[in-house]
């Protein structure tokens, strides 16, 4: 059962992490939108039980995070995570309502932005999940920008992704975390990837090519006292991607989708996402599949290299 309990601030250790903590063992934190907003049921729970063995395969310990009936949970046990996956409903939690769904004892899922402020609380510093969110197309006129930028420059955290959704602008997201000051390190090649797919035409601002260099990194940072996160863009593995060219046939379908439906807010990601889905007959959602896994085993490789740092 869960131990490590801190009623006055609400959170929860699971076993495994507590017992994780207390040897000082690598952990990797992992978000729960995508099971809870990502796919449907069983196929949530599959993903989430193969995500989680590929970090304990790598020698560290997985941490998926939730608020549950407003106590914030720092790795589930086996049935929370198969109740999680069956959930409907449950709020989809950023900075904003983070706490607004503990102090009202309201069930949510967290997303990038939520994960790190979780992750940082309880001194988890490597997070694994898809995409992170950005500077959404047309944000000049919708001003629609994701918290997940601002948490990147505040919170100290290194954040393994396939790179920015490709729904997104990713210049402009990328001329955001510049601004911000967070780095941004491409693992093992010399552009910027764009979720689905391995290239985006951009070149990337920092590469390095092995976990135990990026944890180096990471360390140098902290021994200057420099705050806040980094991304690590890990492009999807070649065999499972989808074309760039190819894909933006079908954001920019789906874009006219989300347009005509006139769909805004929290809404345009998941939207876009499922319209994806079904033009590309669910091969989308095989591509987010793998390269949420591969993240994972190259967060795990960089938790491990920290602890020897």
């Amino acid at each position: 059962m869960n131990t490590n309990i801190n009623p006055a601030a609400n959170v929860v250790f699971s076993q495994e992490v507590a017992e994780a903590k207390a040897r000082g063992a690598a952990i990797v934190a992992l978000e729960s939108t995508i099971i809870t907003h990502g796919m449907p049921y069983p196929g949530n729970l599959e993903m989430a039980k193969s995500v989680e063995g590929i970090i304990r395969d790598a020698g560290a310990v997985p941490a998926t995070i939730a608020v549950i009936d407003g106590t914030l949970h720092i790795g589930l046990e086996a049935d929370q995570l198969e109740t999680l996956a069956q959930t409907q409903g449950a709020m989809k939690l950023s900075r904003a309502d983070f706490a607004f769904a503990i102090a009202e004892h309201r069930t949510g899922a967290t997303t990038v932005a939520a994960t790190m402020i979780a992750a940082a609380r309880a001194g988890i510093s490597v997070f694994a999940t898809g995409g992170i969110g950005g500077v959404h197309r047309g944000a000049e006129q919708s001003f629609d920008i994701s918290a997940d930028l601002e948490e990147l420059s505040r919170t100290a955290v290194i954040v393994v992704s396939a790179g920015a959704k490709a729904i997104l602008d990713v210049p402009k997201t990328l001329e955001v975390l510049e601004t911000k000051g967070v780095p941004v390190v491409t693992f093992g090649q010399e552009e910027f990837p764009a979720f689905w797919s391995r290239s985006s035409g951009l070149k990337s601002p920092l590469s390095l090519n092995t976990a135990a260099a990026i944890a180096n990194f990471q360390k140098t940072r902290a021994e200057f006292g420099i705050h806040g996160g980094m991304l690590i863009a890990n492009p999807v593995p070649e065999a499972d991607e989808i074309p760039r060219d190819e894909m933006e046939i079908y954001i920019g379908r789906a874009l006219a989708d989300a347009e005509s439906d006139e769909i805004q807010g929290k809404a345009v990601t998941p939207y876009l996402l499922d319209s994806i889905f079904r033009i590309t007959e669910g091969r989308s959602l095989k591509t987010n599949i793998a390269l949420v896994e591969n993240n994972a085993r190259l967060a795990a490789e960089i938790a491990v290299a920290l602890t020897v740092a």
